[in-house]
């Protein structure tokens, strides 16, 4: 008789503790503590029991790609003191649903956006936090803005009341090694600084994923995003 071997899939609570032990490693090496950092679960195409697992595990913030899927989301956990962030590309046809549901938009890299996005976040919420989008690499398939046309974005968003500038966020282009991979955050941070001299509010530098996590926090990172390694594979794809 065969016996296969089966690998039980972790635990939330497993996948949870995995990366904040990783995310405390890098902390310490960085000499900074581990508070200075914040965890978005990305739970894009992950079911809405998989989310509530890791809210009952004190996961508050959570990031949704897709619209439709995060509103339905947005929706179904509406009962839970959750945070949202939209951090998919933007289309002009969908500013108002994001104003009107969540509490950060991570993906504004143009003034369209801005302007769309102020207009249509309702008086009655709280201030909608934004980031903006770098595209660090000049990558032409990736959406974000240009190195120099953060500035101007950034003025765009603190002159509206109903907008509050956070800071910035990026995806570079996969490095294999840490070097090259603290090289970019490295430069992304420095356009970070930069933002904060001009903007003494800003204290949002969302980069780093899975696979560079580290190098990011090493680099000056205050935010990583991280999807599968703690929800496990995706298993549907714009549905709750």
């Amino acid at each position: 008789m065969t016996i296969k071997n089966m690998t039980k899939s972790p635990a939330p609570d497993e996948r949870l503790n995995s990366i904040q032990t990783r995310i405390q490693d890098a902390c310490h090496q960085d000499r900074r503590g581990p508070s200075s950092l914040r965890l978005l679960a990305v739970s894009k195409g992950q079911p809405v029991a998989s989310i509530r697992a890791l809210a009952d595990l004190n996961q508050r913030s959570f990031g949704e790609n897709y619209l439709d899927e995060g509103l339905k989301k947005i929706q179904a956990l509406s009962a839970l003191d959750l945070e949202w962030h939209f951090i998919g590309p933007i289309q002009s046809n969908k500013t108002r649903a994001i104003a009107e549901h969540f509490d950060w938009v991570q993906s504004v890299d143009r003034e369209k956006i801005i302007r769309r996005l102020a207009d249509q976040r309702p008086a009655t919420m709280p201030p909608l936090n934004v980031l903006i989008q770098v595209n660090v690499d000049g990558e032409q398939q990736k959406a974000g803005c240009s190195p120099d046309q953060i500035e101007a974005l950034a003025e765009a968003v603190a002159q509206r009341p109903c907008l509050r500038l956070r800071g910035l966020m990026a995806i570079p282009a996969p490095r294999e090694q840490q070097p090259d991979q603290i090289a970019v955050f490295r430069r992304l941070h420095g356009l970070y600084s930069n933002l904060q001299a001009a903007h003494p509010d800003v204290d949002t530098l969302s980069a780093g994923m899975s696979t560079d996590l580290e190098a990011a926090i090493l680099a000056g990172s205050t935010m990583v995003r991280i999807g599968t390694d703690l929800f496990g594979p995706r298993t549907r794809t714009e549905q709750p």
